[in-house]
């Protein structure tokens, strides 16, 4: 009856309460599961910045189901500790480091010329690299960081890696974004922000970066048997936020007990990588293992041409390069 009459006394703590406990119960139990049992032996799968966070946990579940995962790093002493673990746990050897820095176009150049003279065939390239920091952040190529992390990088290693992509056939480009997403925006005549310093703005920018050049670039490669999805993984609080200012991390933390951990986080990718149910499907915007609506914007067919050629000069494609 104590409980009882806490409940009377205080009903607006008491809903509070209960919707809160709902919601965790929600995303803990429900809330995007991969189901699939489909193994991936033979096939090889590149996973940029998986030495931490939701990337390692990827690694794992397509370690485990037999892949040949190459592990895109920066930071080769850390991957080569995640490595060692995960062909301990999974017992899978086919687990290699490869030095990736995706802020750099020349080591993401030095990354695929590598690829492409050491790998037959890729099945399955995530771009699950991310980051964001305030203050102005410049790369010694005069790119901004977050921009050069979380999209250039990336533009730059798909047009050096389609190919391959092309010859290995049914092959999969996987765009980890945000729902952050919505509250962003690109402009062509302005990709290269040096002097944007909120971390904030780099954050949702470079995510809706991330689905817009994920529909053009599934618009691009209709018909060549190579498909193109981005992603919301869910609220994570992972180091990717570490940079960031105080009042984030308050944030964060409050909201904490709601959020996904580093494996849950995972199952939208891991999906994307492994389940029949998304062969063939391109173009497309996934959270919690579903398909769900990204921003009208990110649907801008005039927008994304705009901002693909833009990002063609910032990345300084030669001639020689493959194009799209």
């Amino acid at each position: 009856m104590e409980v009882l009459d806490i409940i009377l006394q205080y009903p607006m703590i008491s809903g509070a309460i209960f919707i809160c406990t709902t919601t965790w119960l929600y995303f803990y139990f429900i809330c995007g599961v991969c189901k699939s049992k489909a193994r991936m032996d033979g096939k090889t799968v590149i996973i940029t910045g998986c030495n931490t966070g939701i990337g390692k946990a990827v690694a794992f579940d397509l370690a485990r189901r037999g892949a040949r995962v190459i592990m895109a790093c920066r930071n080769m002493e850390k991957a080569n500790l995640v490595r060692d673990r995960i062909i301990e746990s999974t017992k899978n050897t086919s687990v290699v480091v490869r030095l990736l820095d995706v802020s750099l176009l020349s080591s993401v150049r030095k990354f695929a010329e590598e690829i492409n003279r050491t790998e037959r065939r890729l099945d399955v390239l995530i771009y699950n690299a991310g980051m964001t920091i305030d203050g102005r952040n410049v790369t010694k190529e005069g790119l901004q960081l977050v921009w050069a992390t979380n999209h250039y990088g990336s533009f730059l290693l798909t047009h050096l890696l389609i190919d391959l992509l092309k010859k290995t056939g049914n092959s999969r480009v996987i765009v980890v974004s945000s729902s952050l997403h919505k509250l962003g925006w690109v402009d062509p005549k302005n990709p290269n922000p040096v002097e944007e310093t909120s971390g904030w703005n780099l954050y949702v920018t470079t995510k809706f970066a991330n689905v817009i050049f994920a529909n053009e670039l599934a618009r691009r490669l209709e018909g060549t048997g190579v498909t193109v999805n981005s992603l919301h993984p869910g609220l994570i609080y992972t180091n990717i936020f570490n940079p960031c200012s105080s009042w984030f991390h308050i944030l964060l933390t409050v909201f904490k007990p709601y959020t996904k951990n580093e494996e849950q986080g995972a199952q939208t990718t891991i999906y994307l990588a492994v389940s029949e149910d998304v062969q063939g499907v391109s173009g497309k915007y996934f959270s919690d293992c579903k398909e769900d609506s990204p921003a009208r914007e990110t649907l801008d067919v005039g927008l994304a041409k705009k901002f693909w050629e833009a990002s063609i000069e910032v990345v300084q494609l030669k001639s020689s390069d493959p194009h799209i």
